[in-house]
């Protein structure tokens, strides 16, 4: 088990060499530091340090001690300290990659069309008054999740390239895929994966007992009509006790996914640790997934975008630990994303790079004057720092589905 951490806030002055540094008192984006805190080693990062924060937390089971003169007194310390031991006792076992993206991808393609086709059953049986059948969700689930834990990327890839705007279903069944890919990378074991993924399938579940018209209208609903949308949590546990031997955890997080970290979600205004962790957890992915889903009263959200307003809302919508952890699974730039590069050209990306999250593996479509490559052909920017002039070759920024005329993803599976 990962041991938790251990953090003391201190005035800058009072740091030094050698102590790990966990937190700032500003967005890690803004820096050059890594999202997972850093050990003091250089005069040049406390120099910057020193610059930028007047405040920092430091892990003191990973580092240098403070001077208790530096140690400034700060009570939510003692409740962050207990989520954050959560997040790190959920660690029980290591992932890694089996083979390529291109040696999974057949295999997540048949895994996506048998979960499509149980999530499409299970509604049907829903909407004509039956009772919900688990069994019809177990085959596709159980390879979505062996698909998931050999090679992530490729799942989440192709998610992304079948997302269809006319599927009532895509959010399901995304959900359930990120829940997968985020318990793998937070070290869940295959059972608890298993019920995280089945989390994602059933947490808005309660929706097909609510008037379409409302799930579909554009604009503004009036308080009675939120008040009658936001039932869809009781209305889903409904339907779940009808399903015996369903998990604790899956109930718990189909009853608490729209709860928020600082207490302004609902039903009934938990917040931090009140919370069940795989309640905090669906509440990130709900969220991500929704955000770069098409609604009907709003576009759907570049994922670089969606993965910014997470982090945003670390401390005060979400849990801080789990959504460094989430954009640590996602990337800056997750699978799916289309970006344009320094020099013109644009790719979707493939893959994503735990260590250089802002460089991940393309599929290159458009070239430097956005026209089309005769054949669509991979970039490692892991690999690949210049361009063909030498230039620095970076990530120019994200792109929306459909930018450049690139809408239909699905041309570019083999």
């Amino acid at each position: 088990m990962t041991r938790g951490r251990q953090e003391s806030k201190i005035v800058v002055e009072g740091l030094e060499l050698d102590m790990f540094v966990a937190r700032l008192d500003r967005p890690w984006l803004g820096t050059s530091f890594p999202f997972q805190g850093f050990k003091l080693q250089t005069e040049a990062d406390l120099k910057l340090l020193h610059r930028i924060c007047t405040h920092v937390y430091v892990d003191i089971a990973a580092g240098r001690a403070p001077d208790p003169r530096f140690v400034e007194p700060d009570d939510a310390l003692i409740r962050k300290a207990r989520a954050a031991e959560q997040v790190a006792g959920l660690r029980k076992t290591t992932w890694i990659n089996q083979g390529t993206l291109q040696d999974e991808l057949p295999h997540a393609q048949t895994a996506h069309t048998m979960l499509q086709r149980g999530i499409s059953e299970v509604a049907n049986d829903l909407r004509n008054g039956r009772d919900l059948d688990l069994d019809k969700l177990t085959g596709g689930m159980d390879a979505m999740i062996e698909s998931i834990t050999r090679h992530p990327s490729a799942f989440i890839w192709l998610k992304e390239l079948k997302r269809k705007d006319s599927d009532a279903y895509q959010h399901a069944l995304g959900s359930s895929v990120w829940a997968a890919t985020f318990g793998r990378n937070l070290g869940l074991e295959r059972s608890d994966l298993g019920e995280l993924a089945l989390a994602g399938l059933l947490c808005d579940i309660g929706k097909i007992r609510i008037r379409p018209e409302l799930l579909s209208r554009a604009g503004e609903l009036d308080p009675a009509e939120m008040v009658e949308v936001r039932q869809h949590v009781q209305e889903g546990l409904e339907i779940l006790a009808k399903a015996p031997g369903l998990p604790h955890t899956v109930l718990d997080a189909v009853a608490t996914h729209h709860e928020r970290h600082d207490g302004s979600g609902y039903p009934h205004g938990l917040q931090g640790i009140e919370i069940p962790m795989f309640g905090r957890i669906m509440g990130i992915i709900d969220s991500y997934d929704a955000m770069t889903s098409p609604r009907p009263h709003a576009a759907a959200r570049a994922p670089h975008d969606a993965v910014m307003e997470l982090y945003e809302g670390r401390d005060t919508l979400y849990q801080s630990e789990l959504v460094e952890q989430f954009i640590q699974t996602c990337g800056i730039y997750p699978a799916g994303s289309l970006v344009e590069l320094s020099d013109g050209r644009v790719g979707v990306v493939t893959e994503v790079h735990a260590l250089k999250r802002l460089r991940p593996s393309l599929m290159l479509l458009l070239d430097e004057g956005k026209q089309r490559f005769p054949e669509f052909h991979s970039l490692d920017m892991g690999m690949t720092f210049e361009d063909a002039h030498g230039r620095p070759l970076t990530v120019k920024c994200s792109l929306s589905a459909g930018s450049y005329g690139v809408d239909n993803f699905e041309l570019f599976l083999d």
